[in-house]
């Protein structure tokens, strides 16, 4: 329930206590030890600490392999989150076959509009999108799209979640309306579901105006920037790679309306977090390096040496 609430602390310390006295009271490969790897791992990826969540998610899927049959869904839920950390950390190829892994499973294992294969679905969507791939992207979000439809309230969080993708999508092929339309459809279903400093929310603005930014309007983008970071600093750890994707997104619009100072500055500040969050190969740090040596050679300076 604090995981969902956007309370990462509060549930990664339950979680842990509830792992201890799982490990004290159960064999060593009891299902619900990997129950609570599972849990643990699904904090660590939302507080961004990427390489704890994969150990935790391996764990978990490593007492899963021995506890249950090949084919029960919580082995698909394993490799569904480990593809979603291998896909924050850029490893794109390893995430896409583990939700493939994942999608797999579940077709054997549930009924055709279960709302776990949507999950895998969107997973899938959004490495394509990563990967450049944006038709077969697009593809897997409306399929995810339409099974939630069937198996879900109208207003439930997965369906924002699916909404998004499309935007995500949408906008990387340059059809901005329709972009924008699945963002605000995201957004509205969130005011709803979720509480109001909720970390989705400020992805929902962070996606509106990364439309703006994409059409132009760079008042817009950077007033819906500004909103997802103010929330970002309230609802995550100061470190997390979402906080340097906020400070990297008001740098770009800062950077476009030809204040290479606060651009700079946005940057660094990108930069300084990412270092510490991410993999030292990971294409966010490529980005922010690029994007600082742009705000430098505009000002007419040269970057010092690193």
């Amino acid at each position: 329930m604090y995981d969902n609430m956007g309370e990462y602390s509060k549930a990664l310390s339950s979680y842990e206590r509830s792992l201890q006295i799982r490990k004290t009271a159960l064999p060593t490969n009891h299902p619900d030890l990997a129950t609570s790897y599972n849990n643990i791992g699904n904090v660590y990826r939302n507080m961004g600490e990427y390489s704890k969540a994969l150990s935790s998610h391996e764990r978990s899927l490593q007492i899963r392999k021995i506890a249950l049959p090949s084919n029960h869904p919580d082995l698909a839920a394993s490799y569904d989150n480990i593809g979603m950390v291998y896909r924050n950390m850029g490893e794109y190829s390893k995430a896409l076959s583990s939700h493939e892994r994942s999608l797999e499973i579940r077709k054997i294992a549930l009924p055709p509009n279960h709302s776990d294969l949507a999950g895998s679905y969107q997973g899938i969507g959004l490495v394509y999108d990563n990967m450049g791939e944006y038709s077969k992207a697009l593809s897997s979000h409306e399929r995810s799209l339409e099974i939630r439809k069937i198996a879900l309230p109208p207003n439930h969080p997965d369906l924002a979640g699916s909404y998004q993708g499309i935007g995500l999508v949408y906008d990387n092929m340059g059809e901005y309306s329709k972009a924008l339309s699945s963002h605000e459809r995201s957004l509205e279903i969130r005011k709803i579901a979720l509480p109001p400093d909720h970390p989705d929310f400020a992805q929902s603005s962070n996606n509106i105006g990364l439309v703006y930014y994409n059409m132009g309007q760079y008042s817009k983008a950077l007033s819906s920037y500004e909103r997802s970071l103010e929330i970002r600093k309230r609802a995550l750890p100061p470190n997390h790679p979402d906080l340097a994707a906020s400070y990297n997104s008001v740098g770009n619009v800062y950077y476009n309306m030809g204040q290479y100072s606060k651009a700079l500055s946005s940057h660094e500040r990108s930069l300084e977090i990412r270092k510490i969050a991410l993999p030292t190969n990971h294409p966010d740090l490529a980005s922010s390096y690029n994007n600082i040596g742009l705000a430098y050679d505009n000002m007419r300076e040269y970057w010092p040496m690193l």
